[in-house]
Parts: C-alpha cells; sequence; structure tokens
C-alpha cells in the first residue's frame, strides 16, 4: 500500500513539474511570438509598400519591438468615465484565457507537448468562444458606439464563421477517427491530409482569416469607419493585451492548419519542432500579406460569402468525404 502511494506521489510530481514547465514555456512562445510578428508586420508592410519599414532600432530594426512593448508598459492607463467597470476590466484579461489553452494541446513536435488531450481541438474551439465573449464585452462596457458597433460585427462575423471552420476540421476527424491533435499529426506521416482534402483547407484558412478579424475581414475594427472598434477606449496594458491575443490567434489558426492539412511537425532531415515552425510561419505570412493586398470588403459581402458560399461549399465537402469513406 505504502509503495503504491509513493508511485502515485512520484507520477503526480512528474504531471505537477511538466505542466509547470510547459506553462512557463507557452508564455514565452506566445511573447515571443508577438514580438517577432508585429516586428515582421511592419517588415512586410514596408516591401509591400516599396519602403523598408523599421531600420533604426538595432539591426534592421528588430530591438524596435522590444521598445514599443517597454513604451505600452509604461504607458498611463485611462479608464473613461461612464464604462461598466467591472465588465471593462474583464475583458482584456478573459481575452488571453483561450491563447493559453490553445498552446497547452497543440503539438509542436513528438515529444513537444504540454498535453496530449483526446479531444484537444474540441477544447481549442470550445475556449475560442471566449475569444468573442470578450470582444463583445470589451464593446458593450466601453460606453462607447463606435465600440458597441465593432463588438455587435464581430458577434455576427464569428458565428457565421465558426461553421465552415468546424465542418472543414471534421472531414479531417472523420478520417482519422480521432480527436486528438497528436493522433491527427501522426496519421500523416505518409501524405499530408492537403493533399485529400484541398477544399477543406481552403475553408479553413478564409474562415480562419475572418476569425482572427485580419484583412480583409478586419470589420470589428476597422479604423476608417469605427476609430479602432471594440479597443477605441482602451490604453496601456489593456490595450496590448487585445493586442497580443490577436498575434496569437494568427499563430494558432496557423498551427492548427499546420496540424490538420500540412503534416504537423512531419518533414525531412530537420527536427520536427523546426518544420513545425517553417510551416506555421509560412502561413502567418500569407495572413500579413492578405492585410497589405486585399481591400476591406463590406459587411454585407463578408456574411453572404459565409452563408451562402463557405457553408454549402463545406457541408458538401463533409458529405462526399464521409461517402467515399463509407464506400
Amino acid at each position: 500500500m505504502l509503495n503504491d502511494l509513493n508511485t502515485l506521489m512520484q507520477i503526480v510530481g512528474k504531471e505537477v513539474v511538466r505542466t509547470v514547465l510547459g506553462l512557463i514555456g507557452v508564455f514565452i512562445v506566445v511573447l515571443g511570438n508577438a514580438i517577432v510578428l508585429t516586428w515582421l508586420e511592419r517588415k512586410v508592410a514596408g516591401h509591400i509598400q516599396r519602403r523598408i519599414g523599421p531600420k533604426e532600432v538595432g539591426p534592421y530594426g528588430i530591438i524596435q519591438s522590444f521598445a514599443d512593448s517597454v513604451k505600452l508598459l509604461g504607458k498611463e492607463l485611462l479608464t473613461p468615465a461612464n464604462v461598466d467597470r467591472p465588465l471593462y476590466f474583464l475583458a482584456p484579461s478573459l481575452i488571453f484565457v483561450p491563447v493559453l489553452v490553445s498552446f497547452v494541446v497543440i503539438p509542436f513536435d513528438g515529444f513537444l507537448q504540454v498535453k496530449d488531450i483526446n479531444v484537444g481541438i474540441l477544447v481549442i474551439l470550445a475556449f475560442s468562444s471566449l475569444t468573442v465573449l470578450s470582444i463583445l464585452i470589451a464593446g458593450w462596457s466601453s460606453a462607447n458606439k463606435y465600440s458597441l458597433i465593432g463588438s455587435v460585427r464581430s458577434v455576427s462575423q464569428n458565428i457565421a464563421y465558426e461553421i465552415p471552420l468546424l465542418l472543414s476540421l471534421l472531414s479531417v476527424v472523420f478520417m482519422t477517427n480521432s480527436l486528438s491533435l497528436r493522433d491527427i499529426a501522426e496519421a500523416q506521416k505518409g501524405l499530408w491530409f492537403v493533399f485529400y482534402q484541398p477544399v477543406a483547407f481552403l475553408v479553413f484558412f478564409v474562415a480562419g482569416v475572418a476569425e482572427t478579424n485580419r484583412t480583409p475581414f478586419d470589420l470589428p475594427e476597422a479604423e476608417s469607419e469605427l476609430v479602432a472598434g471594440f479597443h477605441t477606449e482602451y490604453s496601456g496594458m489593456r490595450f496590448s493585451l487585445f493586442f497580443l491575443a490577436e498575434y496569437t490567434n494568427m499563430f494558432i489558426v496557423s498551427a492548427i492548419a499546420v496540424t490538420f492539412f500540412l503534416g504537423s511537425y512531419q518533414g525531412p532531415v530537420l527536427p520536427g519542432v523546426v518544420w513545425f515552425f517553417i510551416k506555421t510561419y509560412a502561413l502567418v505570412f500569407i495572413l500579413l500579406w492578405f492585410r497589405w493586398t486585399f481591400p476591406r470588403v463590406r459587411f454585407d459581402q463578408l456574411l453572404n460569402f459565409s452563408w451562402k458560399i463557405l457553408i454549402p461549399v463545406s457541408f458538401l465537402n463533409l458529405l462526399v468525404t464521409g461517402g467515399i469513406l463509407k464506400l
């Protein structure tokens, strides 16, 4: 009995240590990713617009992102007089929860994953609903008509684009009979699923662009119409949490696309984690490219594109996948 208890304590202790180290690693990746993407966004924008972007603060402007982070941390936290204070303070914190949870279940390599959960993709999708909830809370509590319009847009946009996003992932789930991200990654050792499911990949990626509120689907924060949208009334560290969540969500959407369709960490010669980050940042680069290439669509066009095109196409693709697997 005593030996069994000691064994149990050792197992629990190892699990706790692994979880703590994993969460520390998640924080490092989240902060490092935001700094890298801030710099990369400016560089991509600069070169697309035939200029060079940041270049003064450090070599190639690399330290510019660190300087901006320090500036944001040092800015005064202003709270408008008429806001709903409990909700106003809750929104920036709430938007960061799905970010941390998603990183816990993403397999960066065959041995590099904080926790392999047999319903990993359901965990990510369930917690991702908190993102749109926090945006709605931010807009509602700000006592600003532009913030409210931005938050309402975000809710309707996310409802419309979550459906094709889920349906595109279901096609791969049908093929693997598993909701575990590790199982889905391991199932692509021979051939990536993008060759079996090209339509599902395209639907997922377009829906992912809309889910992350990136151009041409950035209607919730359209600066030319809504000042800054749902985070107009936020400043300093509170604003930076929204900013951090947006860039991290870009990485998460790209990471899920890589895990489901592009072989995850599978690849020759290089270590799996290197392949994973190469593929993920390649998709992130495309998201950055979109922002400086396509004009913003009208809101009715955005919703019509999902309800009239993406959802029927994703349903049809799912039916074809199910029929072929049945036969």
